[in-house]
């Protein structure tokens, strides 16, 4: 899918003068202005498994999709260390502006890294609970949060906790926030039975893609307009939401 052109406004010819008078305006409008608030935006953060996503993988292909999208990358690519994936997102999110609220798109073992992640946010928003400032509007007196935070997510093809012998370190609770994820029926790194509970246990809706495997390169995902099209829900619905948030992420839509 080729991302849309953006449309521009054209030059209108019947208007000469108009720019002419701008050309011609005193030196005291050259007076620097006072910058205007920064309205919150809604950006796509993209956080793959491991060995990360090559060129050709259907992550990659969606990041490539939206202005302003981010990725997340670790240390090493080969070494699945759980605290260690789930704090190069918290350091993702504090690379952002303040103003910045996420839609996050996660595979395989990036799917617990981002649970991992929530729940450990979640905890500490409840153990040291602060007024809801991500969607202030600039107009008011108060400050967003030092760094963008995650507030819906997409998962694809998680890897099996049990796999990894991290069932226990994985939360079992909601992770509190509109969440997606898609499983496959003869996946190698996650029996479907267990994919859907997990998904129910975070508090997400579940979507059985059929037999497809691991949903990566391997099977056949490059372009894929049905990730685009979860992603871009999940946006739009941030919007609705919250009407002062910034469209960024669906600029190219």
């Amino acid at each position: 899918m080729n991302r849309p052109a953006r449309l521009h406004a054209p030059h209108s010819a019947t208007q000469p003068h108009a720019a002419a008078a701008c050309l011609s305006w005193p030196q005291a409008s050259a007076a620097p202005r006072l910058a205007r608030p920064q309205r919150p935006s809604v950006r796509v953060l993209v956080i793959p498994g491991l060995r990360d996503s090559g060129d050709a993988h259907w992550q990659t292909w969606l990041q490539s999709q939206y202005v302003d999208a981010a990725r997340v990358t670790q240390r090493d690519w080969h070494q699945p260390e759980l605290a260690s994936w789930s704090e190069s997102i918290g350091h993702t999110l504090a690379r952002s502006s303040r103003h910045t609220v996420w839609v996050a798109v996660a595979h395989s073992f990036g799917c617990l890294a981002l649970a991992h992640h929530l729940a450990q946010q979640r905890a500490q928003n409840l153990a040291h609970p602060q007024p809801d400032q991500a969607h202030a509007h600039p107009a008011d007196d108060t400050e967003p949060p030092s760094h963008g935070r995650i507030v819906a997510a997409l998962m694809v093809a998680p890897a099996d906790p049990v796999k990894f012998g991290l069932s226990a370190a994985l939360p079992r609770a909601p992770l509190g926030l509109p969440l997606s994820v898609i499983g496959s029926e003869d996946d190698p790194w996650m029996p479907l039975e267990r994919a859907r509970d997990w998904a129910h246990a975070w508090g997400g809706g579940f979507v059985n893609l059929g037999r497809v495997g691991h949903i990566n390169t391997e099977s056949g995902f490059g372009p894929w307009p049905l990730a685009r099209q979860k992603v871009d829900h999940l946006v739009r619905q941030q919007q609705r939401l919250h009407t002062h948030l910034c469209g960024q992420a669906c600029d190219g839509l």
